[in-house]
């Protein structure tokens, strides 16, 4: 088998670390966070406290500065342990790195400190009811009045929507133009004339909280604008290489966790006098979807060393985020069939994974935008 090589000593420590996090403050409480729709802010601010959070943020805003692979060990176990609606990775490798890159100093201050200790919890607000992954067609606007900026609008599907302390809100300043108009701006919580929508009732990640989020007459200084006005869509593309290898770690350590339950379920399970595991069809589907995990990650730990090394570019990263999404939702569903009935019952990880994890195909642009920036490379514009 081959051996992965991206993980030193100390990474691996810290996975340990991860893993015993899990087990103690996420495992115990799941079940009711389901029920409730939204996890506890107790486990965002003992996640500070353990050192889950922004990993890579530098030690001047209070993190600890470490490599981009730190912050991959929590994403693969986050995803290995099946309790996929703990959103650590939005939070961390997500929304994080947009007040790093392009905050004001003062900016920087202000809120990275917080984000790493769990104190603030974080979202990002790019969707909306009638632009999802055409971003350039989005309506939310935010006009200049003075010192502020007010903002009307409206933003759906937002992950971490109800717990948000800071958004980061993606809006037209400049209505008359598509990607030159997008700018980004941090809206507080408490900001007036910003309200939440409902918690949505989802098919999976039913521990997440996802919510509209509703702008009228809302004012924020223009201290809050992120960058300068008109560069909000180039931060997103510059961003959403990692956002999409993000979504492509995860997956890979999904699909590897699946493949274990079920290995481990097929062994026991027994069926006309034998386990399930010595039926042939049983054996060849395993020996499929064990060959699609070792290629997803193997390709996925070469996307990784591209983006340590500041090579990652959109192209790998959307091949890495449509393979892996789309190798998982097979992997799930052939997982979930080996189970039999059992694999449709919520108490098994397997159900909750299939449930989950459907989404992936879409969120942080869809499969066929994937394709879409994927094949213009392939073809002459003549």
């Amino acid at each position: 088998m081959i051996a992965r090589t991206l993980f030193d000593d100390g990474h691996e420590a810290f996975r340990e670390t991860v893993r015993r996090f899990i087990a103690k403050e996420i495992e115990p409480h799941y079940s009711r966070w389901e029920k409730e729709g939204v996890v506890s802010r107790e486990v965002w601010r003992a996640a500070g406290e353990a050192g889950l959070l922004c990993t890579w943020v530098p030690e001047k805003y209070g993190g600890a500065g470490a490599d981009f692979l730190y912050g991959a060990v929590v994403v693969e176990e986050m995803g290995r342990s099946g309790y996929a609606g703990v959103a650590f990775h939005l939070h961390s490798d997500i929304v994080a790195p947009y007040v790093y890159h392009y905050g004001s100093e003062a900016q920087k201050q202000k809120w990275l400190p917080k984000l790493v200790t769990g104190e603030v919890v974080s979202a990002v607000a790019m969707s909306e009811p009638a632009a999802g992954s055409d971003l350039q067609g989005m309506t939310t606007r935010a006009q200049r009045d003075g010192d502020e900026y007010v903002i009307n609008g409206q933003k759906t599907f937002i992950s971490n929507g109800q717990l948000a302390d800071l958004v980061v809100l993606a809006c037209k300043t400049n209505p008359s133009e598509r990607a030159k108009g997008i700018s980004q701006i941090l809206i507080e919580s408490d900001a007036s004339g910003f309200e939440r929508g409902k918690n949505f009732e989802k098919v999976g990640y039913h521990a997440q909280d996802t919510s509209e989020l509703f702008f009228a007459d809302c004012r924020v200084p223009i201290e809050n604008l992120l960058g300068e006005e008109g560069s909000g869509f180039v931060q997103m593309v510059q961003q959403l290489p990692q956002e999409r290898l993000v979504i492509a770690i995860r997956s890979a350590a999904i699909i590897n966790s699946a493949i274990e339950w079920t290995a481990r379920y097929v062994n026991e399970r027994k069926a006309f006098g034998k386990t399930l595991a010595n039926f042939q069809n049983t054996r060849f589907k395993l020996a499929e979807m064990k060959t699609k995990s070792v290629v997803t990650q193997a390709f996925v730990d070469v996307c990784i060393l591209q983006h340590l090394a500041g090579n990652l570019d959109a192209i790998d990263a959307a091949m890495a985020k449509l393979h892996s999404t789309e190798t998982m939702g097979e992997v799930l569903d052939d997982c979930v069939q080996l189970h039999g009935g059992y694999g449709y019952m919520w108490e098994f990880p397997i159900a909750r994974a299939w449930a989950d994890n459907r989404m992936a195909r879409i969120a942080g642009g869809s499969s066929e935008i994937m394709k879409e920036i994927i094949g213009r490379t392939m073809v002459d514009p003549k």
